[in-house]
C-alpha cells in the first residue's frame, strides 16, 4: 500500500499522543459509547480495535490486519502497522500504549501529527474496549524488541515489559469482553465478515483475514481495484450497461476523495456513501455535491448531442439516477458529522470538491466514450417517461392535506385510535384471512388490510407500473407517507405495520414481495422499526380440553413429549383463514400473547444483494443461493 503520510516523514512517537480527558463512567454506562451492550455493541469492541489498524493503513504503514476469533469469547487483532509508541508519553509519565489504552480520547488522532486521516466515528478507542474487557493484552512490536502489558477491567495488572526481540513491526490486541457487561458475549463471523469485505473495498490494497477457531472458517478480504471492484461486487446480480465503471478521484490538500459507478437494467438506485470508512447513512455533503454534479452533467451532454430539444423539460435528479449503483468515498483530516445517528457529513467545503471532480470526470468520459453515453441517455430518457407516468399514478396515492376517510381504500378496516404511536396495520393475505382479523382485532387500535394475491414483483418495475398495483395503491395510501423522494415517515399513520401471512411457502413469497416493496421504496419505514412479522402457528394439539399451539415442527415435539400419550388431536393450519377469529386473536393478535419480529436492515449492502437474488430478472444467481441454502429450509410446504 502506497505511503501517502506527508506529515513529519510519518514520525509516530509519544510526543504526539494527546490527553483530553480520564477515562470515567464508562463501565457504568457502557451504551453512551458503544451504543448498547447487545450485539451491536460487542461487535463494536472489535470494530474500534480494527479501526486503529485502518489508520495504520490510511497512513500507508500497514498492508495486513488478521482478526482471530477464540473458543473462550477472547478476540485477538493483528496488524503490521508501526506499533502503538511506547515511550513515556510527556503529559501523564507513564507509556504512551499505556496511555492509549486507560485514557479515553487520547491518542494521535486529535490534531497532533500522527495521522492525516483517521477513521472511528467517535473516537472513543481502544481505551472503551479495555474498560468493558474483563482482560486485555496488549503486544507491541517496535524499535527491534517485542513489548507487552495486560489489563484487567481497564486497569493495568502489569508493567509495560520488554519481552524479547524482532525484526518486525506491529501490534496485537486480544481482549475477552466483560461479562458484567455483556449478557451475550457469542461474536457472529457473519456480522464481522460483512464489515471488514466493506472495509477492504474502501482500502484498496489492504488485506484483511478473518478466522474463526470455533468452526475453522476463514475469509480473506483484498481488493486491488478497490472502490471500483465494490460497484462490481453490488452489480454481479444485475445486468450492466456497461462492462466497466466509471472511476474518479482528486487529492485536494487534506482530502482525497473517490467515486465508483456503473448503470445496471434496473430501476432502482443504490448510493453507498463514506467518509474515512464510515457508512454515512444519511448522506451528507459529498452526497449532494455527487447527486447536483450527475445531474448537471447528463442533462448538459442531452442538450449538447440533441437528446433533449430545446424546450424539453431538463431531467431529473431521480431520473439520471435510475439503475445507477455508485460508491462515494472520501477520507479527510477532520470530518464533521451531525444528523440524528451521527452519520450525515457536514463538511461543506467537501461538497464543492465532490461537485467539480464528478463534473470533470465525468463530462471527459462521456466525451471520450459516446457508445456507453448513448446507452446512459437512452436509460434516463426512459426514465423520465416513466416519471411522468408514476407523477399521474402519484396523484390518485396522494394523501389529502386534511385526512378524510373517502381518501382511504374501501377495503381498510381503520381503527379508531388517531394516535399513530398507538396504531397497528395488519397487513393480511386474502378476505378469508383478511375476515377473521378482523373479527379477531381489537378495532380500538388495530387496522386491516387485506391483500388480494400476490402483489407487483417491485424489482422487475418502474414506479408508474408500481403505482398502477390496486394493492400497492392501497398500501400507500393507508400508511399515508408516500413514496420514493416523497415519503415523509411523520405522515405515517401506523407506527406498526404487521406482515400477516399464511405459514406456507405463497405466504412466505408473499411475505418477500412485501419486504421488497418496503425495502426499495420505504427504507425509512424499515429503519424507524415501523416494519414486523407477524408469527401465527402452525399446529394446534388437542388433549381432552387442554389445547396447545406449536409455531414449528420442533416446538410440536416438545409440545407432543409434555402431554405425553393418549387421544391427541392434531391439526395443521394450512393457513390463517382456517384460524378462528378467537384463535388468530390469542396466538397472533393480541400484544400479551403474540411474538412479533421486528424487520432490520442491519447490512443494507447484504440485504441489497439477497434482494436482487432472489426478486431480480437473473435466475443462475437465484438457483445457486436456493441451492446453498436449502439445507437451512424447515417446514417446507408444497
Amino acid at each position: 500500500m502506497a505511503n501517502n503520510n506527508n506529515n513529519n516523514n510519518g514520525r509516530y512517537d509519544a510526543s504526539q499522543i494527546q490527553v483530553l480527558e480520564g477515562l470515567k463512567a464508562v463501565r457504568l454506562r457502557p451504551s453512551m459509547y458503544i451504543g448498547s451492550t447487545g450485539p451491536r455493541g460487542l461487535h463494536h469492541l472489535v470494530y474500534e480495535v480494527v479501526d486503529n489498524s485502518i489508520d495504520e493503513a490510511l497512513a500507508g504503514f500497514c498492508t495486513h490486519i488478521e482478526i482471530t476469533l477464540h473458543p473462550n469469547n477472547k478476540v485477538s487483532v493483528s496488524d503490521d502497522g508501526r506499533g502503538i509508541p511506547v515511550e513515556i508519553q510527556p503529559q501523564v509519565g507513564r507509556p504512551a500504549v499505556e496511555v492509549v489504552l486507560t485514557i479515553l480520547h487520547a491518542g494521535g488522532k486529535f490534531g497532533g501529527e500522527g495521522y492525516k486521516v483517521s477513521g472511528g466515528l467517535h473516537g472513543v478507542g481502544v481505551s472503551v474496549v479495555n474498560a468493558l474487557s474483563e482482560w486485555l493484552q496488549v503486544e507491541v512490536r517496535r524499535d527491534g524488541y517485542i513489548y507487552r502489558q495486560a489489563y484487567r477491567q481497564g486497569k493495568p495488572i502489569t508493567d509495560l515489559e520488554k519481552v524479547g526481540t524482532t525484526d518486525k513491526t506491529g501490534t496485537t490486541i486480544e481482549f475477552i469482553p466483560d461479562k458484567e457487561i455483556f449478557p451475550d458475549r457469542n461474536f457472529s463471523f457473519d456480522t464481522l465478515a460483512q464489515r471488514f469485505r466493506e472495509l477492504a473495498f474502501l482500502c484498496q490494497g489492504l488485506k484483511i483475514t478473518l478466522k474463526d477457531e470455533r468452526t475453522g472458517q476463514e475469509a480473506v478480504y483484498q481488493y486491488e481495484g478497490g472502490i471500483v471492484e465494490f460497484v462490481r461486487h453490488l452489480n454481479k446480480n444485475k445486468g450492466t450497461l456497461f462492462p466497466d465503471p466509471i472511476y474518479i478521484k482528486r487529492e485536494k490538500e487534506d482530502a482525497t476523495c473517490e467515486v465508483a459507478l456503473q448503470y445496471n437494467d434496473s430501476y432502482t438506485e443504490n448510493i453507498l456513501t463514506y467518509a474515512n470508512n464510515i457508512h454515512t447513512q444519511e448522506g451528507g455533503t459529498h452526497e449532494t455535491g455527487f447527486k447536483s454534479a450527475l445531474t448537471r452533467v447528463i442533462n448538459d451532454y442531452a442538450r449538447k448531442t440533441g437528446v433533449l430539444k430545446e424546450n424539453d423539460a431538463s431531467l431529473s435528479g431521480e431520473d439520471v439516477r435510475e439503475g445507477l449503483v455508485a460508491v462515494v468515498s472520501v477520507k479527510l483530516k477532520n470530518p464533521q458529522f451531525e444528523g440524528q445517528t451521527k452519520t450525515k457529513l457536514g463538511n461543506t467545503d467537501v461538497r464543492g470538491l465532490v461537485d467539480s471532480m464528478v463534473s470533470e470526470g465525468l463530462t471527459t468520459f462521456l466525451d471520450e466514450n459516446p457508445a456507453i453515453a448513448k446507452r446512459i441517455m437512452d436509460k434516463v430518457v426512459q426514465a423520465a417517461r416513466a416519471r411522468e407516468a408514476a407523477r399521474r399514478a402519484r396523484e390518485l396515492t396522494r394523501r389529502k392535506s386534511a385526512l378524510e376517510v373517502s381518501s382511504l381504500p374501501g377495503k381498510l378496516a381503520d381503527c379508531s385510535e388517531r394516535d399513530p404511536a398507538s396504531s397497528e396495520l395488519f397487513l393480511v393475505e386474502g378476505d378469508s384471512a383478511g375476515g377473521s382479523a378482523k373479527q379477531g382485532r381489537d378495532r380500538a387500535f388495530q387496522a386491516i388490510l387485506p391483500l388480494r394475491g400476490k402483489i407487483l414483483n417491485v424489482e422487475k418495475a418502474r414506479l408508474d407500473r408500481i403505482l398502477a398495483n390496486e394493492e400497492i395503491r392501497a398500501m400507500i395510501t393507508a400508511l399515508g407517507t408516500g413514496i420514493g423522494e416523497e415519503f415523509d415517515l411523520s405522515k405515517a399513520r401506523y407506527h406498526k405495520v404487521i406482515i400477516m401471512t399464511d405459514a406456507d411457502v405463497d405466504g412466505a413469497h408473499i411475505r418477500t414481495l412485501l419486504l421488497t416493496f418496503f425495502y426499495r421504496y420505504m427504507p425509512k419505514l424499515i429503519e424507524a422499526g415501523y416494519v414486523y412479522i407477524a408469527q401465527p402457528p402452525l399446529y394446534l394439539v388437542r388433549k381432552g380440553r387442554d389445547y396447545h399451539y406449536a409455531y414449528d415442527d420442533r416446538e410440536l415435539d416438545r409440545v407432543l413429549s409434555k402431554i405425553g400419550r393418549g387421544n391427541i388431536d392434531i391439526q395443521r393450519f394450512k393457513g390463517l383463514g382456517e384460524m378462528n377469529a378467537d384463535q388468530l386473536w390469542e396466538t397472533t393478535m393480541n400484544p400479551d400473547t403474540r411474538t412479533l419480529l421486528q424487520v432490520t436492515v442491519e447490512d443494507a449492502l447484504e440485504a441489497n444483494t439477497i434482494f436482487t437474488t432472489l426478486m431480480g430478472n437473473k435466475v443462475e444467481p437465484r438457483r445457486e443461493f436456493i441451492q446453498e441454502n436449502a439445507h437451512l429450509v424447515r417446514n417446507l410446504d408444497i
